[in-house]
């Protein structure tokens, strides 16, 4: 009878799991279009950073420049990203903490090189990786490059607004930096998480709250309230299990086991991304005596006054850094970066599912702000060399937003290089005399 038993839960079982993986087959190709096991776009699960020597973060505190990565830190670019499909797949930060091949100050190691610095916050990062072989490929049109070899150089960071691409800048020219062309894309940053720095009573001028702040509740635990080390443990907790689940879902030949695991991942990594949100938006407690001093709003602002100084400290920042490298002979383009929160581009339903989000942080800060850095823009046009990239994406039918941040598609990465090359060439340079 025991034998019995057994061979019948062992027939029900095996005929369960082959009933389940029948049925993911199915799932997956009226989902997919093909089968599962011959998946050619099957992209593998990213297994989040757990940083180095056990660090409760890979972001430290720079002295000039704020928050910044450690060095070596690994960044993955997914396949969609990737400019070409011998691109690298994964970038480490550097000396320096920023994501390059190449460590700071770079030096020329032979003729015809021509050094391109890109500043910005994190839609700059990834233009570094998704968007420079696109601009290197528009700039080789003109006669004037057709025979250089450009070397992007990325100092942007996420989270970086005005003034820290300004002092980035003014530190490396200091320890000896080369430029032949730099390009700042900005914008959002500055509306945005200025405006949170504003009603958590910093002054606009302090780098970003939500990068800061964590950082600064590390250093004095005072200000870990037990809300925020509560929302440290769930963020823990969930960034173990979904890098547990990305190696087994990464390693699946089953189709049944990847459907499960990754409906459970996906779950998964919706409560890990909200908790980072929560884990920014609770409040710190105030420490009495902090060995970080943020500076306090420097002056009263409300309403439209807040918008206003927001624009004046972004253009005044960027003239700043073109004085710097006039000074030097270096040309300058700065980009006003376009954003889904203020636009007029139509979006499928698709994509609109994925760029927007109703109670984004980035929401009001963006759709309010926009207008006073387009206002900013007109009222310096000609001082400095700012471009409105604002509407390049409104005739554009293919997706271009990947998240409900700011950030940009493969195809809007090419656009946005496409934009800046001909901002480029445009403008005043010994290219605009080389055709």
């Amino acid at each position: 009878m025991l034998k019995r038993a057994i061979i019948l839960v062992t027939i029900n079982i095996a005929v369960f799991c082959a009933c389940a993986e029948i049925l993911a087959l199915g799932a997956f190709y009226y989902q997919h279009g093909w089968l599962f096991y011959a998946d050619p776009y099957r992209q593998a699960y990213p297994v989040i950073p757990e940083g180095q020597a056990q660090q409760l973060t890979d972001i430290g505190l720079h002295p000039y420049f704020g928050p910044i990565h450690g060095k070596g830190i690994p960044l993955d670019i997914p396949p969609e990203l990737r400019e070409t499909p011998a691109s690298p797949a994964r970038v480490e930060t550097n000396n320096l903490g920023f994501a390059s091949p190449h460590d700071y100050p770079f030096v020329k190691t032979r003729d015809g090189q021509f050094i391109v610095g890109i500043f910005g916050g994190s839609v700059g990062a990834w233009f570094c990786q998704a968007g420079v072989t696109r601009l290197a490929a528009d700039l080789k049109q003109n006669a004037f490059f057709r025979n250089k070899d450009l070397v992007p150089l990325c100092f942007s960071h996420e989270g970086y607004k005005q003034p820290q691409q300004l002092l980035v800048l003014a530190y490396f020219l200091s320890v000896g930096q080369q430029f032949d062309l730099v390009i700042n894309i900005d914008g959002f940053n500055e509306v945005t998480l200025s405006r949170l720095n504003a009603d958590h009573g910093w002054d606009l001028s302090m780098p970003s709250v939500m990068h800061l702040d964590p950082l600064i509740n590390l250093v004095n635990q005072s200000t870990l309230t037990p809300d925020k080390l509560d929302s440290l443990a769930a963020i823990r907790r969930d960034k173990q299990r979904l890098n547990s689940l990305a190696v087994r879902l990464n390693r699946t030949r089953l189709a049944s086991i990847d459907f499960v695991l990754g409906h459970y991942y996906a779950f998964v990594e919706r409560k890990y991304r909200e908790e980072l949100v929560r884990f920014d938006q609770l409040p710190s407690a105030s420490p009495q005596q902090s060995v970080i001093h943020v500076t306090p709003p420097l002056a009263e602002r409300r309403g439209t006054s807040l918008y206003e100084d927001i624009a004046r400290d972004w253009i005044t920042s960027s003239a700043l850094m073109q004085q710097m490298l006039v000074a030097r002979g270096v040309p300058y383009v700065h980009v006003l970066q376009p954003n889904q929160y203020y636009t007029t581009r139509p979006f499928s339903d698709a994509e609109a599912k994925v760029a927007f989000n109703a109670g984004s942080p980035f929401k009001e800060g963006a759709a309010q702000g926009y207008p006073f850095l387009e206002g900013a823009l007109q009222s310096n046009a000609g001082a400095v060399n700012v471009v409105s990239g604002v509407h390049i994406f409104d005739d554009e039918r293919a997706a271009v937003y990947i998240d409900d941040c700011c950030h940009y598609t493969l195809a809007g990465n090419r656009r946005l290089a496409d934009f800046i090359a001909m901002s480029i060439l445009n403008s005043r340079g010994a290219w605009s005399r080389a055709n």
